[in-house]
Order: C-alpha cells, then structure tokens, then sequence
C-alpha cells in the first residue's frame, strides 16, 4: 500500500490539474485550498467524476464547481444543525415534563431504574443508560451554570435542568428506556407513535453528530430507516423492489422527521433556506445536472412540494 504524504500546494493543484479538473486562476486555487483544505474539498469529487471505476473529473468540471458544492454543503449543513439543535431543546423540555411530572424532581426520585421499562430484555439496557447519565452529569454537571446553581444551592438537580448537559444521543438512549405510557405522553405531543419516535431520534442524533464534526453532508446514509409515509406516497417518489428510492435512510429522510417535528413556520423558513441553496449551486455548476446533485440527497425533483402537504 502506497504512503500518503505531505503534498505542497502547488503539488496539490497539480494533482487536480491531472485528474482533469479546469483550474482558471492558480493562485486563488491555492488560496483556498490552503484556508479550506485539499482534503476536505477533495471529498466532493465523487459528484463529478466520471464513474466509480475512472476518478477523472467528467470533461469541463471547473474548480469553481468542485468549490461550490463544498460550500453548499457546508450551507446545509449549517441550516440543518440550527434546526435538529431547535428540535433537541424541544425534545429535551418534553422529556423533563413528562419525567418531573411523573417522578418528582430529584436525581435519586426521577432516576430510580424502577421508573423505567420493567421489561426482561430492557433491565440490562436501563442500568447501563442511567450509569451514561449518571457520568455526564459528574462530567459536565459543574461545568454549566444551571446545573451547578441547583448543586450548589440546592443539593440536586431537577430533571428539566439535567437535560441541559446530556447529549442528545443518551437522551435518545433515555427515551429507548422509558416505560411504554411514558414513550406514548412524549410521542403524542408530535403526533407521531412511539416506535417512530424512538427511530426520528436515532436518526437525529447521527446527523446531529454529522453536522456538529463538519462531515460530508449531502449523500450521507444512515443504517436506520424510517417508516413509510404520506409523504413519500404524495411525493410520488420512485421505487425499487417495492421500496421507496428516497426519503428512506437519507438526507430528505431527515427533512421528512423535520416535517413531523418542527413548527410549520420553522419548517418552512427551513425548506426555503434549503431550496435557496440549491438554485444557488445549480447556477454554480454545469457539469453534473441538477436531478443528480438531487439524487445523490435523496431528494426527488419535486421535493418543495412538501411545503404544502399536511
């Protein structure tokens, strides 16, 4: 296996340069490719090169398209981090209701594992979530100033107060652990069922992540799916072997979950930053069509459609 070395920035255009790609002015090339990384633009190449086998560029390709579908990403992933991070504060505040209503407000009241699914397949589950809470809170407890004031002066720290320094992936943990009544209250407030719910928080923990690490966005698939839906059925979205091609385990399967989650007006001051975004790069490139840019998201042609539909 050949080493990856150091490549200096002229050795990186020339790289480019070899591989096909249209280099107009070298020295804003290097500029940013200095600011920005070889490597992180370098990982949108796959848009544009010729095949699989062949990692050409496709003739014509400019660096100003490889360029602009780096910041397109990098827009949605933005306009997507400020959203899940709406709906994470959203699911948190439902969940220390729910669990202060029911359980009272001290860790050793609410926290208690009989307060969570009895179930024989659960209990190890249940012990091993609340041991991750019970950490992130000796971790992090002091370190934000909520937390710290109710510690200090109080001696506990309530469950809608706890949920501030629990990531969202132990709080998708938690919620996997509560028992079924509890699941259903919390699941009810979104109309959606309880499963589904389980599933929506899985996927937005992992594209949370995604964004919070500044990762490729846009062709990101997950080993979750979502269930089917009106949405892919009123989309007419195309299928294969009887399942449906987007909106599955994909980027639109997460502006699906949003649908369900956000306000309307939150999703749609959402749907519009997004489609701007994307008339913005189907003006930046030429080479690859824009249904493409689209497939690869996993967003059908007539994805703004979903505006509308209740």
């Amino acid at each position: 296996m050949s080493k990856k070395t150091f490549k200096t920035l002229d050795e990186q255009v020339k790289i480019l340069r070899d591989k096909g790609l249209i280099i107009n002015d070298e020295d804003k090339v290097k500029e940013i490719l200095f600011r920005e990384n070889y490597f992180f633009i370098n990982g949108y190449r796959h848009l544009f090169q010729r095949n699989d086998v062949d990692n050409t560029f496709i003739a014509g390709t400019t660096f100003e398209e490889l360029y602009g579908a780096f910041i397109f990403d990098r827009n949605i992933r933005n306009i997507m981090f400020k959203y899940i991070l709406i709906i994470e504060n959203n699911v948190k505040s439902v969940i220390g209701y729910q669990m202060s209503r029911k359980y009272g407000f001290k860790e050793k009241d609410y926290l208690n594992p009989k307060n969570f699914n009895q179930d024989n397949i659960k209990i190890r589950q249940v012990y091993d979530v609340l041991n991750k809470v019970k950490r992130q809170l000796r971790i992090n407890g002091r370190q934000h100033a909520a937390t710290s004031h109710y510690i200090n002066n109080y001696g506990y720290i309530p469950m809608w107060v706890l949920v501030k320094v629990l990531s969202f992936g132990i709080i998708s943990e938690l919620y996997g652990i509560l028992k079924i009544e509890d699941q259903i209250s919390i699941s009810s407030y979104y109309g959606i069922n309880s499963s589904t719910l389980q599933v929506y928080l899985q996927i937005l923990s992992n594209f949370r992540n995604l964004c919070a690490h500044e990762d490729i966005l846009y062709d990101h698939r997950i080993q979750k799916v979502i269930p089917d839906c009106i949405y892919h059925e009123r989309l007419n979205i195309e299928k294969t072997d009887d399942e449906y091609k987007y909106g599955k385990n994909d980027l639109f399967a997460l502006i699906i979950i949003m649908k369900e989650m956000l306000s309307k007006e939150e999703f749609n001051d959402m749907l519009y930053q997004i489609g701007y975004e994307v008339d913005v790069l189907d003006g930046k490139v030429d080479t690859v069509p824009l249904k493409t840019i689209l497939n690869k998201m996993g967003f059908p042609s007539n994805f703004r459609d979903i505006k509308e539909m209740e």
